[in-house]
């Protein structure tokens, strides 16, 4: 009866630690960012932001081309308007221009394609655009601010 009562005990016991812990891990690993990114879509000729704020760390763009040609999405770190990036003589964006950082890109996405992009930014202001001949100048651009 003595070692029956112990294993009782023993066992609500585990019971009081283990759900605790278990809640917390979930909460934890639930907080990590996990369960996707920030959607951008692409059309002609724009882009769309399902978000236009994050704070500062990994952040990862779900794109999803619905147009019907390829498009880009290149991600510039810059304190210039969104309108305002330095061109070149036929329109487009000089990616190594005076006043933007280049970050990243995808290039060539396909109709239809939906890759993901994940990038660490640190707190500063953002241009997204898709830098395929003319689509800059078509208002393929977006402004995005991590804090």
């Amino acid at each position: 009866m003595e070692r029956e009562k112990e294993g009782t005990v023993t066992s609500r016991l585990r019971r009081l630690l283990v759900v605790p812990a278990a809640a917390a891990l979930t909460l934890a690993v639930g907080s990590c960012g996990g369960g996707g990114g920030i959607g951008a879509t692409e059309a002609d000729y724009s882009i769309t932001l399902d978000e236009s704020t994050a704070p500062a760390g990994d952040v990862t763009f779900d794109v999803t081309n619905d147009a019907e040609q390829p498009h880009e999405f290149v991600v510039f770190k810059t304190d210039l308007a969104e309108d305002a990036l330095p061109v070149d003589a036929d329109g487009n964006v000089d990616e190594a221009g005076e006043g933007v950082e280049l970050v990243d890109e995808l290039e060539d996405i396909a109709p239809g394609d939906s890759p993901s992009l994940t990038v660490t930014l640190d707190a500063a202001n953002y241009v997204i655009i898709c830098n395929i001949p003319g689509h800059y100048a078509q208002g393929m651009h977006t402004t995005f601010v991590v804090s």
